[in-house]
């Protein structure tokens, strides 16, 4: 796959973008940056960035994992700032980032900004052709709040549709209108729909979210199933399961998916299609949590490039795919642009050279995402959350069952090579400390 985590209808794959958000913050020169070994200066600061999971990693449903704060102990100095740029990385999204960021402070004993946060629903920033479009949100806690923030003008909830149009949500016989009603047609007509994350009356999202797909936004209108089209849909986090308090994984928002679309293709025999797919494992949340990597640096007055990042994660099927997915993205672009500069030595030496259509494939975001500096993403995976060490995962892939071995979304097919993390270790504590060892990085005394 080639993705920045967007799937085009039209070529039905995901497709490598890249490209800048707004100007680059204005660099702040950092009292005391962190020194490291290896010739690097104070001034110059480290050349990598930590990407943190939270649920599985940091905390398991509102209880800490006791190796969080021992972790983070060494990430800060004295004053409290982080020594290296950190981002945590999360496929919640059912909250605003600076409560997420407020959370984290609270849990780990360090101060966390929201700049530092990364929620599944970030990337929709950079959705501008949607955002003065009428859009539906699907999931829960202020949803409506969450996408005004995103930059969303005409956002309408499930909650203000039901309102509307009482009569379509009939599986609960104690909500069914106690007497005959008409719907009450104040809403204009949705043109896209956005699922932030599993609600919590699934049977009445479900429902609600067809009859749109199905009326082409206009629910006074009969199913037009004929259709080999619908509205645009755009959805965040995937996970199948994530792991809380309970000794086996709770479902997830990627299990909600997994019911429309297969609601969706029973009633009209087609696939159900996304305009876009956010959260991890896409190549696009790892690609925009980089940007943020590198505004923190900057901000801090760091002037070392970010070669190498390192993502702490519990789960293969999102955490270590997503990484090594990204990675395999990063050595693909590398290799454009050696192949790209071999071609100009050619070209001025006057002999034809045919560059590939490829190589110049990350031209699309400019407008959005800076390109990456990134050389590397390495996955490590704990032992604290979703991943049993008990269990294999196997090497053939023609010998597993898709359905039951591999829990990532339907649109990302499964590769035994991008599910093998990078280095396994016992929690959060033991992965900073791996970092630090590989990157000869040692803290301000």
């Amino acid at each position: 796959m080639k993705a920045s985590g967007f799937v085009f209808r039209a070529a039905g794959s995901l497709l490598c973008r890249s490209g800048r958000l707004g100007s680059t913050a204005t660099p702040r020169i950092a009292a005391a940056a962190c020194a490291s070994a290896g010739g690097k200066t104070e001034q110059s600061g480290p050349d990598f960035g930590l990407l943190f999971d939270i649920d599985g990693v940091l905390v398991r449903g509102r209880t800490p994992i006791p190796a969080a704060k021992k972790a983070f102990q060494k990430l800060v100095d004295s004053k409290g700032q982080f020594v290296v740029p950190v981002v945590f990385v999360t496929n919640a999204g059912n909250c605003l980032r600076q409560k997420k960021a407020d959370q984290l402070s609270h849990i780990l004993g360090v101060p966390i900004s929201q700049d530092q946060v990364m929620m599944s629903h970030s990337p929709l920033k950079m959705l501008r052709k949607y955002h003065d479009k009428c859009v539906l949100v699907s999931g829960q806690g202020p949803v409506l709040d969450i996408a005004k923030n995103l930059g969303f003008t005409k956002v309408v909830s499930i909650d203000e549709l039901r309102e509307s149009f009482p009569l379509l949500d009939m599986v609960d016989h104690n909500r069914r209108p106690k007497l005959p009603s008409s719907p009450i047609v104040n809403l204009p007509k949705v043109e896209a729909v956005i699922l932030f994350g599993e609600p919590i009356r699934w049977e009445t999202n479900l429902q609600l979210i067809i009859d749109v797909l199905l009326t082409n936004g206009n629910l006074s209108n009969t199913y037009e199933t004929s259709h080999s089209s619908h509205l645009p849909l755009l959805a965040c986090n995937m996970d199948l399961v994530w792991m809380a308090e309970a000794q086996a994984p709770r479902f997830g928002h990627g299990t909600f998916m997994v019911c429309l679309e297969n609601i969706y293709k029973k009633i009209t025999g087609r696939d159900l299609k996304y305009e876009a797919l956010m959260g991890k494992p896409s190549e696009l949340t790892y690609h925009y949590a980089e940007y943020l990597i590198r505004e923190q640096a900057a901000e801090r007055g760091w002037r070392a490039p970010i070669r190498s990042l390192y993502a702490v994660g519990d789960n293969l099927m999102t955490d270590i795919y997503g990484a090594n997915l990204y990675n395999r993205y990063l050595e693909e672009r590398l290799a454009r642009k050696s192949a790209k500069a071999v071609a100009q030595v050619v070209a001025a030496t006057g002999a034809p050279a045919p560059v590939s259509q490829e190589v110049d494939a990350d031209s699309g975001w400019e407008s959005e995402l800076a390109s990456p500096s990134a050389t590397s993403c390495k996955s490590i995976l704990v032992c604290t959350g979703v991943y049993n060490p008990h269990t294999e995962v196997p090497k053939d892939a023609s010998q597993c069952i898709k359905e039951t071995v591999f829990h990532g979304h339907r649109d990302f097919r499964f590769d035994p090579a991008l599910v093998e993390p990078g280095n396994v270790v016992q929690d959060v504590d033991a992965a900073v400390e791996l970092v630090f060892k590989m990157e000869k990085f040692t803290t301000p005394v």
